[in-house]
């Protein structure tokens, strides 16, 4: 006979949608792999709020993709309700950043518009329509066009429209990144009320944001990535209880927290010659490394990278990839949460036009990338060479990564270099006169 005192044996939890072991990659011309994601698992259970946060390229969007069921990944495996998915995920409904309304249709024709693609009857149409243009808060607005709305209330109307569906989970990709500062803080308050209401769904929230503030303000598990592939670096719960203050000490120590993970794995502690070694340019130009220069010269020389983030209004996780390409050409260190000029970066910022492109210059051809084509085009008679010649370097040097848009960068750097040129009419690449040899008289 069971002992009545006994306490129940816990329930498990069964995850609404899961991801185990999933990678993707894309297959490039060249027959290289472009890999986005590797060994990614995750599950998002009723009841919760979930984020991913990480610096741009990432992966962010295409977890969410995948576990909406809108890309089948090229490994693992994807669960809705623990049954295999195939095809579109059942209870989910997406918000997407930019607010993809129609703008020939009113707020409440574009709320409809997913409802009637559902075949719903014309009569549960009008009513889900109506119920979640007022949960939202735009009654009164059903006959307004989007070009009429705000940024904020654009906004609401693709919420609306993902919340007539009465999804199970609501997938939020950076759904408040293009509206204003108090409008996304208004908005993420709103949609937590709306998910509060436990007797309706949506049960859960797949969040994906690079804001940090935002996810411990919303999240109750942030999922920490990071890039090139993409990959589940740590998770960390956030216990802290609702309704939750931005400014509270609690939610200031976590934010503080999610900081220091995210700097110590994009801005390691290494010295920039061995995080150069590895020959990855990062998808900043040369504009960008410049005005970060120029904006830590005039601050003294060191500042919180996510304080230069905030009162530059760069997006957090392209800032980063501002910080490690001047890292890169050794006019930044990156001690902790800091960007800091070095004394190369120091003279760089006091020098005139043609000195801080001697510098730029100099860098460059400590990079295999620059050199093997420098080495190639001085071997050259005509001292002239095909850009497939440099994309295939690329493809040799940088195999995991996007070789058009390294090629973007690589010209972008060398041209303000005066290291080469590159004429984009007939695609090919030649020596600047800063570097080309001397023409022997005839």
């Amino acid at each position: 006979m069971a002992n009545p005192a006994s306490a129940p044996a816990a329930i498990p939890v069964s995850p609404l949608c899961e991801m185990q072991g999933v990678s993707h990659w894309f297959q490039l011309p060249s027959g290289q792999r472009l890999e986005v994601l590797e060994d990614v698992s995750l599950a998002v259970n009723p009841g919760e709020v979930v984020a991913l946060l990480g610096p741009s390229g990432c992966g962010k969007s295409t977890i969410l993709r995948i576990l909406a069921g809108l890309i089948t990944p090229t490994r693992g495996q994807v669960r809705y309700r623990g049954a295999a998915l195939d095809g579109l995920a059942p209870g989910v409904a997406i918000v997407f950043q930019s607010f993809a309304l129609f703008p020939w249709m009113s707020v409440a024709e574009n709320v409809r518009a997913v409802l009637t693609a559902a075949r719903l009857p014309e009569e549960e149409v009008a009513a889900r329509a109506a119920d979640a243009i007022r949960m939202v808060g735009l009654s009164g607005f059903e006959e307004a066009y989007p070009r009429e709305l705000s940024g904020g209330m654009k906004q609401r109307v693709g919420m609306a429209r993902a919340l007539s569906l009465r999804p199970e989970v609501l997938f939020m990709d950076e759904p408040f990144s293009q509206v204003d500062a108090l409008t996304a803080e208004a908005l993420r308050a709103e949609v937590l009320d709306i998910w509060a209401e436990r007797e309706s769904n949506p049960s859960s929230i797949l969040l994906v944001s690079h804001d940090i503030k935002e996810v411990a303000f919303m999240a109750d598990r942030i999922v920490v990535l990071g890039a090139n592939p993409g990959r589940v670096r740590t998770i960390v719960s956030n216990t802290l209880p609702r309704p939750r203050d931005y400014r509270s000490p609690e939610v200031l120590a976590l934010v503080d927290r999610l900081h220091d993970l995210i700097t110590g794995h994009e801005l390691p502690d290494v010295p920039a010659a061995a995080a150069a070694a590895t020959e990855v340019l990062p998808q900043a130009g040369a504009n960008e490394i410049v005005g970060l220069i120029e904006w830590l010269a005039a601050r003294g020389g060191r500042e919180d990278v996510f304080r230069i983030a905030a009162e530059t209004n760069r997006e957090f996780g392209h800032l980063l990839t501002i910080v490690k390409a001047a890292e890169m050409l050794d006019l930044v260190d990156t001690p902790k949460r800091l960007a800091v000029l070095t004394p190369e970066g120091r003279a760089f910022a006091a020098a005139d036009p043609d000195g801080r492109k001697a510098h730029f210059r100099k860098k460059l051809l400590e990079l295999r990338i620059f050199s093997d084509v420098r080495d190639a085009l001085l071997e050259e008679p005509s001292h002239r060479l095909d850009r497939d010649f440099v994309l295939e370097t690329i493809v040799l040097r940088m195999p995991a990564e996007d070789y058009e848009r390294v090629f973007a960068v690589w010209v972008g750097w060398a041209r303000y270099a005066d290291l080469f040129a590159y004429d984009e009419d007939d695609g090919t690449v030649t020596l600047q006169e800063a570097t080309a040899p001397a023409q022997t008289p005839a």
